[in-house]
């Protein structure tokens, strides 16, 4: 069974990223590629690493330019999305790795992206419960956030077993490509290189309610969230360390059970044996979450750590990985689960 695809955005990380999956997928044919401001460039000029598709032409980011094929991925600035699809029709599955579609709430959209909001598409985080049944043979896909799948991954499964009071905290530590590719002055070399440095703090951050509203959902309850990102001076990579009170005295055996119930049979998403711990090294180029849990018995309190790559997991392998479960492909095909060391 082949499908052919086209990628609105294709001159930015998440499209590069996304291209340098599909070359790798044996049953989805790249198509059209597009782009904004780079349009009638060729891809070489911003993606040298492409090598099989760098004399492509980017085209205007159209409706006519994308249409015409089984799968459109959009990997545009916020916003920019729910003019194209709607217009695009329901015959094409559309994979929007923006965050358009991912709030259910419009007032919260409101609130953090300052637009109209333009609905709520299925949920691209297959691991979520749910998450397959809501994808499988869905025409419409709105991939996670980054750190959102990060946080997410580290702490639903102590809500889904009752093991946490609905009281987070999450601290995420990523890398400069989260930012895009548009120049900033506080990404500069010079400015990244030797800091680390906090952004978003006090629940700034538009990740903050995608989060809040995964927790709360797999927990039944609403579920408040101190969230922090932390810049850090490397390219990709997300480290996220999530807490929660206990709700009551439990061993860190019993914790990793409930984790290991939730995650064993996860193509993606990895235990890792106790005593090792994640690293963004770990999961470079790979389409996997690493997490490692433990009890804090002094403070009361679960600890759970999840490390992934947020460009490939986190955003165009999340993307990839939703898209083979709604054309019913195998959920794992085209998609690396091995890293990129040293």
């Amino acid at each position: 069974m082949g499908f052919t695809a086209a990628v609105a955005g294709a001159s930015g990380y998440a499209g590069g990223e996304l291209l340098r999956l599909l070359l790798a997928h044996p049953n989805i044919e790249v198509g059209t590629l597009t782009a904004g401001g780079n349009a009638g460039s060729r891809l070489g000029e911003h993606q040298p690493h492409l090598l099989p598709l760098a004399d492509r032409v980017l085209a205007e980011t159209t409706v006519d330019n994308l249409a015409g094929h089984d799968v459109v991925f959009l990997a545009l600035p916020h916003g920019q999305s729910g003019a194209l699809a709607q217009q695009l029709g329901e015959s094409v599955t559309i994979v929007d790795c923006g965050a358009d579609f991912r709030l259910a709430d419009p007032g919260e959209w409101e609130r953090f992206y300052g637009s109209p909001h333009a609905g709520t598409w299925p949920y691209g985080l297959p691991e979520m419960p749910g998450g397959r049944e809501a994808l499988s043979g869905a025409r419409r896909v709105a991939v996670p956030g980054c750190h959102v799948t990060a946080a997410t991954l580290a702490l639903f499964p102590a809500l889904d077993a009752e093991l946490v009071l609905p009281e987070a905290v999450a601290v995420g530590v990523t890398g400069t490509s989260g930012a895009g590719k548009s120049p900033k002055p506080h990404l500069l070399g010079s400015e990244v290189m030797g800091a680390v440095a906090p952004y978003g703090v006090g629940g700034g951050h538009r990740h903050n309610p995608e989060i809040v509203q995964n927790l709360s959902r797999v927990a039944g309850e609403p579920v408040t969230l101190n969230f922090t990102p932390v810049l850090a001076p490397m390219p990709r990579g997300i480290l996220t360390t999530t807490s929660a009170p206990l709700r009551e005295r439990v061993t860190t055996d019993r914790v990793r059970d409930a984790y290991q119930r939730r995650f064993g049979d996860e193509p993606f998403v990895r235990l890792l044996p106790e005593g090792t711990w994640p690293t963004t090294a770990m999961t470079l180029g790979a389409n996997t979450t690493l997490v490692q849990v433990t009890v804090d018995e002094d403070a009361g309190r679960l600890v759970a750590i999840a490390a992934l790559d947020n460009l490939t997991k986190g955003t165009a392998g999340g993307a990839l990985q939703s898209a083979n479960i709604a054309l019913g492909l195998g959920e794992t095909v085209g998609l690396p689960v091995a890293g990129v060391a040293p």
